[in-house]
């Protein structure tokens, strides 16, 4: 689940067991991501009011799509995997599958040119250049708006790194996805609970993740 030990939730108290709760009421069980955090709910709090702050700001199509770009360049499967869930409950599944795949008229030029964008933040921010801020603005976006693209890049870079840096696993319940979107989208860790090659796979509730 991850490498470091962390409070279980019969043993948590005071601020850990109200960040336990609340995760538990959102998602109907305790996300493996949560759990890290315990040593330091004052970090998650942080985050999810940064988080909140970045995503006023978006509306959320844009945010799910920068979003999914950022995590699977950042090769953290458990984000790719949530925000494209995510992403299903806004567009429908099978536009969600086309955009994995990259394939379909699903996505607009803008919205093409903003991911390619995000995926450079993510992982080559020195080298972006005023030539590329300056075609997305040609393409009709202002500064606030390419802000905000840089700004839900930087953040998601800092949650996967926890994660990952944590070797913290995306839930088992993302096996209950479909094949299209959980083979993509696995570009780093293996989510938890995966079954060794040739064994089924048990379904289970799909669920989000921050």
């Amino acid at each position: 689940m991850s490498y470091i030990e962390t409070i279980v939730p019969e043993a948590a108290e005071g601020e850990v067991l109200a960040m336990y709760q609340r995760q538990q009421a959102h998602f109907g069980y305790l996300p493996n991501y949560a759990r890290v955090f315990s040593h330091r709910p004052d970090v998650m709090a942080s985050w999810a009011s940064l988080l909140a702050t970045i995503r006023r700001h978006v509306a959320p199509r844009r945010f799910e799509l920068v979003t999914l770009a950022t995590a699977r360049a950042l090769g953290n499967t458990y984000c790719a995997l949530a925000h494209a869930r995510a992403l299903g409950e806004l567009l429908g599944m099978d536009d969600t599958r086309d955009v994995v795949a990259g394939e379909g008229g699903t996505l607009s030029e803008v919205e093409r040119s903003i991911m390619a964008f995000a995926r450079k933040v993510a992982c080559e921010a020195p080298a972006v250049t005023a030539g590329d801020v300056d075609g997305l603005r040609g393409l009709g976006l202002g500064d606030d708006e390419i802000f905000d693209i840089v700004a839900v890049a930087a953040g998601r870079a800092f949650f996967t790194r926890i994660l990952d840096g944590l070797g913290v696993e995306a839930d088992a319940a993302y096996r209950a996805l479909p094949a299209e979107l959980t083979g993509p989208l696995t570009v780093g860790r293996p989510i938890a609970g995966t079954p060794a090659a040739g064994t089924p796979a048990a379904g289970t509730p799909a669920a989000g993740n921050s």
